[in-house]
């Protein structure tokens, strides 16, 4: 049955070709817009990546994706099991319902491409933990400025910026690696310096007993999860009936 579809795909589309065109082709040539969702099978190009700091185990990363998907974490083995089973294989393992196996393989695939949510571009990280420091560092200018621009405020020194950066855990400031300079440091993704000293962000907390402004950020449950829509007055489908239905009880319950 599957090769008889990539067969028909195959045929629509070198149809609308010109046959000099069409020669071109390869005969296992198949129509990106025909391909199967993912949920039917592996891409092809699939490769199984690397963990990173944030997300070290299959654990972790069923907890930061949230919608309960931690309690599968017994039932995937290994690191490659997580980035090879097909959706068949996945049920088969207990992974249910449908959308639970859709929204995992719809979160694999993103961090195959490596679209990860906040934490991803972290470096240091320890028992799940990073820190986050704010660092003033010389600001690459993108125009000339006069003498009389340049103002200086409390929380600003001229020709100097101010970036979010993770650190080492348990160190106050960041340390330039070998052959690395000012103009190579990124500040953390989905954070900001608020007031010139306040670490802001999604799951940061402010450190206590430390010299200089920082935050943490903790792995934790549902940091990345992508919330689900609710239903109001029935959804987008029987809104309007139900919407009729209270205004005319309103309307009897006035009389």
């Amino acid at each position: 049955m599957i090769t008889r579809q990539t067969r028909a795909s195959t045929f629509l589309f070198t149809s609308f070709l010109r046959p000099s065109s069409a020669s071109l082709l390869p005969q296992s040539y198949i129509c990106t817009p025909c391909r199967r969702e993912l949920h039917r099978g592996l891409p092809q190009d699939g490769q199984i990546p690397k963990p990173i700091p944030f997300v070290p185990d299959v654990p972790t990363f069923l907890s930061l994706i949230g919608r309960e998907m931690k309690k599968h974490a017994s039932k995937l083995q290994s690191w490659d099991e997580l980035f090879t089973l097909t959706s068949s294989q996945l049920k088969e393992r207990g992974i249910d319902p449908p959308r639970s196996r859709r929204y995992l393989l719809r979160w694999r695939e993103k961090y195959r491409r490596g679209e990860y949510g906040v934490g991803g571009d972290f470096k240091y990280v320890k028992d799940g933990v990073a820190e986050l420091r704010v660092v003033e560092v010389p600001c690459i200018p993108t125009k000339e400025l006069k003498a009389e621009d340049e103002k200086v405020t409390i929380t600003h020194t001229p020709g100097m910026e101010k970036l979010v950066l993770n650190v080492p855990n348990g160190s106050e400031t960041y340390v330039l690696e070998r052959g690395q300079t000012t103009a190579d440091l990124v500040k953390a993704k989905g954070y900001k310096v608020k007031d010139g000293y306040i670490v802001t962000g999604k799951a940061a907390l402010p450190m206590k007993g430390t010299s200089q402004s920082g935050a943490t950020v903790t792995a934790s449950e549902g940091l990345w999860e992508h919330k689900r829509g609710r239903k109001i007055h029935g959804g987008e489908r029987r809104r309007a009936e139900v919407l009729h239905k209270l205004r005319v009880e309103a309307n009897k319950a006035a009389r």
